[in-house]
């Protein structure tokens, strides 16, 4: 409960562009990948293309710890992968 707790304060404290940005994504990847698009694979597309932008932010906000960093990043490029071949 500590832990949830802290990530919550620790979001508090940032800055509004990042409040927006990472809320922004977090909806738009939620919203583009539900069941009402399943026939859109443009809009499912989107979605992870909002998810790696979600995971870029955070892996750029998380520089100070070079593996939490790479997680970040490999997540946001796996994202970007999988948006490919969802247009393929």
């Amino acid at each position: 409960m500590r832990s949830i707790k802290y990530m919550i304060m620790h979001f508090l404290r940032e800055p509004l562009w990042f409040k927006v940005l990472i809320l922004t994504t977090l909806f738009l990847s939620i919203f583009f990948s539900s069941s009402l698009f399943v026939n859109a694979p443009y809009l499912q597309s989107l979605a992870k293309i909002a998810a790696a932008l979600f995971f870029c932010t955070y892996g750029f906000k998380m520089k100070g710890s070079r593996k939490n960093s790479i997680i970040f990043y490999s997540l946001a490029f796996l994202c970007i992968i999988l948006s490919v071949l969802e247009l393929v």
